[in-house]
C-alpha cells in the first residue's frame, strides 16, 4: 500500500475486508494447551467432562488445511520463526498490528507470550517492512486492534490482556494519523476486540452484539455498517473471530455452523476448517493470522 511516507505497496492495510494478498502465521510445531486466558481455562476446567484432549499431530494438520486455503486463494503466506520457549507465537495476531503506516509493536501481558515481540520484530526487519510504533505506555495486543474501514478504528481493552493505558496510547498514534479510533472495555470471557467484531465486507462487520457496550454498536451503526450477529453461544466460542479473504469469500471455522449458515445465505463463499485445537486452545482463525497486505478500499 503506498501512503506515500515510506511504506511500500507490497505492506500495509487500510482495511480488513478488500482482498487479501500476504498473511502472516506462524508453525504450531511446539503447541500445547496450558493456562492462557478465559477461553482454554474453560477448556481445561471441563475436560474431565467434555472428554478433550490436546492433540498436537492434529492441530498441525488443522493449520495445514487453514494454510492452503489461504494459498488456494492466492494469498502469499509469511512466517514467524517457530521457538520452542514461545510455544503460543503461531497466534500471530497478537505480537503486533498492521496498519497503512507500517507495523505496530506491541507488549503481551501473559507471561508465557511476554518474549513474542521478538519474533514479530525479526520478521519486519527481515523483510525491511517499517515499524510504526511502540507500545509502552501498558500492556495491548494486536486482537485488540480492528480496522472496520479506511479512517476508522476500534480499539479494545480487557484488562487482562489488553490495558487501557495501551490502548489508548494506540488510539492516539492513530489519531495523529488523521484516523477515528474508538477506544472500549470487552468482557474478558472474549479476549480481545476481534473476539467480538470483525469485517465482512464493505460497511458490513460480524459482531457478537449481545456482548457489546450498547454504545459501542450504536457507534458501529452510526457508521452506517451492517451487523451480521453472531450468537452468544456461537460467540464466546470464538464465531465472530473469521478472516474476510475478499471477492466474496471468508474463511470462517467449522464450530461456526449457524454463522457460516448465514454467511452463506448472505452470498458468501464460507471456507470452513476443523480448528478444533486451537478454538479450544484460545484462539480463532483470525487469532492465527495477521493481514500483511490487502488491495486498497
Amino acid at each position: 500500500m503506498n501512503q506515500g511516507d515510506g511504506v511500500s505497496q507490497r505492506w500495509g492495510i487500510n482495511n480488513d475486508y478488500a482482498k487479501l494478498t500476504d498473511v502472516l502465521l506462524g508453525k504450531p510445531e511446539y503447541y500445547k494447551w496450558v493456562e492462557a486466558g478465559p477461553l482454554i481455562g474453560r477448556t481445561l476446567a471441563n475436560a474431565h467432562k467434555t472428554g478433550v484432549k490436546f492433540d498436537l499431530q492434529l492441530a498441525m494438520a488443522q493449520h495445514s488445511e487453514m494454510v492452503s486455503i489461504f494459498e488456494e486463494n492466492g494469498v502469499t503466506c509469511h512466517y514467524l520463526d517457530s521457538d520452542e520457549v514461545l510455544h503460543r507465537n503461531f497466534f500471530a495476531r497478537d505480537s503486533s498490528a498492521m496498519t497503512p503506516w507500517g507495523a505496530l509493536i506491541c507488549h503481551m501481558q501473559l507471561k508465557c507470550r511476554r518474549a513474542d515481540y521478538v519474533t514479530a520484530i525479526k520478521f519486519y526487519q527481515d523483510n525491511r517492512i517499517p515499524i510504526w510504533k511502540w507500545v509502552t505506555a501498558g500492556h495491548f495486543e494486536g486482537g485488540d486492534f480492528v480496522i472496520i474501514e479506511p479512517g476508522r478504528v476500534l480499539i479494545g481493552h480487557c484488562g487482562e490482556r489488553s490495558e487501557r493505558s495501551g490502548s489508548e496510547q494506540v488510539a492516539e498514534f492513530v489519531r495523529a494519523e488523521g484516523w477515528e479510533a474508538v477506544v472500549a472495555p470487552i468482557s474478558r470471557e472474549f479476549v480481545h476486540m476481534d473476539g467480538l467484531v470483525v469485517p465482512l465486507a464493505e460497511k458490513m462487520v460480524v459482531a457478537c452484539a449481545d456482548a457489546m457496550e450498547p454504545w459501542l454498536v450504536d457507534v458501529i451503526k452510526g457508521w452506517g455498517v451492517e451487523i451480521v450477529d453472531v450468537t452468544y453461544r456461537e460467540g464466546r466460542n470464538l464465531g465472530a473471530n473469521l478472516v474476510s479473504l475478499g471477492d466474496g469469500k471468508v474463511l470462517s471455522m467449522a464450530s461456526s455452523v449457524k454463522l457460516n449458515e448465514r454467511l452463506s445465505a448472505l452470498g458468501f463463499e464460507v471456507y470452513d476448517p476443523d480448528l478444533s485445537m486451537f478454538t479450544l486452545g484460545g484462539g480463532g482463525v483470525h487469532c492465527l493470522c495477521l493481514a500483511l497486505h490487502r488491495e486498497e478500499a
